[in-house]
C-alpha cells in the first residue's frame, strides 16, 4: 500500500522491529499490519476494528 501514513500502536515496544500499524486511506478505510510483514495488510472498516478491540478487550478482561 503505497501513499498511506502509517502510524505505530503506542502499545509496540519501543525501539522493537516487531509492532502493529494502523493507515487511514482517504475514503476512511482502516489498513492494519505488522512491521515485521509490511507486504501483508488488512483493510477493513473503522466498525469492524471497533468491534475486533471490543472483542479482544473482552477476551483479555476474562482473563
Amino acid at each position: 500500500m503505497t501513499g498511506l501514513r502509517w502510524q505505530k500502536s503506542t502499545y509496540s515496544e519501543g525501539g522493537s522491529a516487531a509492532c502493529v500499524e494502523l493507515a487511514l486511506d482517504r475514503t476512511g478505510t482502516l489498513h492494519l499490519r505488522e512491521s515485521v510483514t509490511p507486504a501483508t495488510v488488512t483493510t477493513l472498516a473503522p466498525t469492524a476494528l471497533a468491534a475486533l478491540i471490543d472483542s479482544i478487550k473482552s477476551e483479555v478482561s476474562r482473563g
